[in-house]
């Protein structure tokens, strides 16, 4: 396929592409790609130049149709990405160089792995080759030291794409349907330490008065909004000392445009709200994102968070659980250790070099725990049919 005559456009707000022609490119239910999210982040004064996270979005047009969507960023720290690189920007720093501004291909503020560089139906894959080498251009003009792709879906990119792409390895835990028909048929599928230790933690929750809902999209009024958004402060400030990356506005205007991609547990005691936990959703996933609550209760978190997440998953038929980045507890629940990726390239050879022998002893360590984690989960052995 002939790329000679195709038009890159690097754009500085969302808004400079209509929803229509953003989410015709990339063909996927995904939630957190779409022009809306994406959009809401930007209205309500999340991602700004002002945040450290300026929009530098990619789109490629061949003779005025879109053929390729990316979202970019131009940043200032490395917060709210969750590929920890500030070890590369402390070694850039003590050697009298500068890692910052860098460019960075990512949702912000959220570490689920999907799409992030999408062409449109009937394009070549090999257009990615070229984007990737249009983007590294882009970089170089503008001074960066780096551009990063964080939590690309499995196969969508691959160091093939650049010879000075290189790969990190990390890990997130994540839970599987294997077409149950029921939490209790999950639980079968367990050990009988390890089901009766989540028969306990549930029971817990009931035999203190707790009662859980399920709340969706258009359902979650402006009331529970905003006791949701001061459970997600009040646990965001508790554990960080700051508040939260994410506003009001912005919950506000994914519940307006995205409904049908939100879900909500909310925990009542005595009728009274006392904690609640936010999801996103697709076709085949669901992807727990927040959670707060007014104080603390045994096992309520695992209960708002994991246990009616799955229960969620299975009486709707979806395929996988992905509740959010890091915590080993998460294992003996179910979830499963497994491969994430990030891609990055270094403008300094010099750190390229560093950089790349230490993404690959990494990776050995990730992988070597993966192994070892993955004896702790708490199921029984596959019975050979």
């Amino acid at each position: 396929m002939d790329f000679t005559n195709i038009e890159v456009k690097f754009i500085t707000s969302i808004g400079q592409v209509s929803a229509e022609q953003w989410n015709s490119v990339i063909d996927t239910d995904y939630p957190f790609i779409q022009h809306e999210f994406l959009a809401a982040l930007e209205s309500a004064g999340c991602v700004s130049a002002r945040t450290g996270w300026q929009p530098q979005h990619l789109l490629v047009f061949g003779q005025e149709t879109l053929l390729a969507v990316m979202p970019l960023y131009i940043k200032s720290h490395s917060y709210g990405e969750y590929v920890f690189d500030f070890q590369w920007a402390n070694a850039f720093h003590q050697s009298g160089f500068e890692y910052y501004p860098k460019l960075l291909t990512a949702i912000p503020f959220t570490p689920c792995a999907g799409a992030r560089l999408c062409i449109g139906n009937g394009v070549s894959a090999e257009i990615k080759s070229v984007l990737v080498d249009k983007v590294i251009q882009h970089a170089k003009q503008l001074g960066m030291s780096s551009w990063h792709l964080l939590f690309p879906e499995k196969n969508q990119i691959s160091e093939n794409e650049n010879p000075d792409f290189m790969r990190r390895l990390s890990m997130q835990y994540h839970w599987y349907n294997k077409n149950y028909l029921s939490f209790e048929g999950y639980l079968g599928r367990c050990k009988m330490k390890q089901r009766k230790n989540i028969k306990r933690e549930r029971r817990k929750i009931t035999d203190a008065g707790v009662e859980l809902d399920v709340v969706e999209g258009k359902d979650i009024n402006q009331a529970l909004w905003q006791q949701f958004f001061y459970f997600y402060q009040r646990t965001y400030t508790k554990r960080s000392g700051n508040t939260g990356y994410l506003t009001r506005p912005f919950f506000d205007q994914i519940g307006e445009t995205m409904p049908d991609k939100i879900m909500m547990i909310v925990a009542k005691f005595n009728e009274k709200v006392i904690a609640t936990s936010l999801f996103f959703k697709d076709d085949s996933n669901l992807y727990g994102r927040y959670w707060g609550a007014e104080s603390e209760y045994d096992f309520l978190h695992f209960e708002a968070c994991y246990y009616q997440g799955i229960d969620y998953c299975i009486q709707n038929k979806l395929e996988h659980f992905d509740a959010g980045a890091q915590g080993e507890h998460k294992i003996q629940r179910g979830f499963e250790p497994i491969e994430t990726y990030s891609y990055h390239w270094i403008n300094d050879e010099r750190f390229a070099q560093a950089i790349q022998k230490f993404v690959v002893e990494e990776a050995h360590y990730v992988k070597q725990g993966i192994d070892e984690l993955s004896k702790k989960l708490p199921f029984k052995a596959i019975e050979k049919s």
